[in-house]
Order: structure tokens, then sequence, then C-alpha cells
């Protein structure tokens, strides 16, 4: 392996291993989005009936895929501020793992290429 080749492969593993040390900071994940939801109820003089409309809420809930079938569930203000938290931390892990294949892809690349040149020199 060259010189600068095992230089640069040494600074991607540097980079990968400081971004699989940044996976065990990432906490607890949850996939899906919350969304705050106002509603209109069936009582005709009530206040969300009126001129401008007062809805009621603010509603929270989370939507996510489970098993291929959407599930929405309501949800406190607390458990709402819980789970954007645990989305926001799965959208942190998702950026990672995705900076890793990056930087293996290179790494990749540099190992491949030098075993080519280093088998097509015998």
């Amino acid at each position: 392996m060259a010189r600068s080749t095992a230089q640069r492969l040494a600074v991607l593993q540097r980079r990968y291993r400081t971004l699989a040390a940044q996976l065990a900071d990432v906490g607890y994940i949850a996939a899906g989005s919350i969304t705050r939801r106002h509603t209109r109820c069936a009582n005709q003089n009530c206040r969300c009936r009126a001129d401008p409309p007062q809805m009621h809420g603010p509603y929270w809930q989370w939507t996510a895929k489970v098993d291929g079938k959407t599930v929405t569930r309501r949800l406190t203000q607390t458990e709402a501020e819980l789970y954007q938290q645990w989305i926001d931390n799965d959208r942190q892990l998702r950026a990672i793992t995705a900076q890793m294949r990056e930087v293996a892809a290179q790494a990749t690349d540099l190992i491949l290429h030098d075993a080519t040149a280093t088998q097509a020199e015998v």
C-alpha cells in the first residue's frame, strides 16, 4: 500500500471512529412525526362554530408506520415533547450512519484501487 494511500486511509478510519463514537450519545429513538391539531366538535352552539371560530386544542398526535400500517396516537404535551426528542434523535442517527456509509465508501474505493494497482504490478 502506497504511503499516501495509507495516510488517506488512516484519516478515513479516524473519521469513521469519531462518527461511531457519536452513535453512543444519540439516546432513545422513535420513528414518525408529531402534529399539533385544533379541532371542531359536533355541538352547533359551541365556540368552535362561531365567527371567528375558537377551535378546541391544541391536541398533540404522533403518527408512524408500524408493521406497514399507519398508527396515530393522541399525546399529552409532555409526551409530545419526549416523542419529538426521540424523533430528532432518530434523524441524528440516520445522518450519522449516512456519513459513516460515505466514509466507508471512500475507504473501500481506496482499498480496492490499491489492491487493483498492486495486482497489476504483479
